[in-house]
């Protein structure tokens, strides 16, 4: 995890790291990343993710879901 000390848009020193469930919604879909960690400034509100936070976005988000593949008419058949 990355250690900041100083928040870069407002150069407060008041920017904690937190432990929240980070709840948003995607073309209608909501969904949640439990646990997220990340620094948040409580003076202007900027948020800092590292990469292992992104990949917890990655992980929970529909918006990188992996889609199943369409099943091809061969498949089709040896499935019925």
């Amino acid at each position: 995890m990355l250690q900041i000390t100083i928040c870069p848009t407002c150069l407060s020193d008041k920017i904690e790291k937190v432990c929240r469930n980070w709840t948003d919604e995607v073309a209608g879909t909501t969904y949640t990343v439990p646990n997220l960690e990340y620094y948040e400034c409580p003076i202007c509100g900027e948020k800092i993710y590292d990469r292992a936070a992104m990949q917890k976005f990655e992980a929970h988000s529909p918006v990188f879901a992996k889609k199943a593949k369409p099943r091809t008419r061969l498949a089709q058949r040896k499935a019925a």
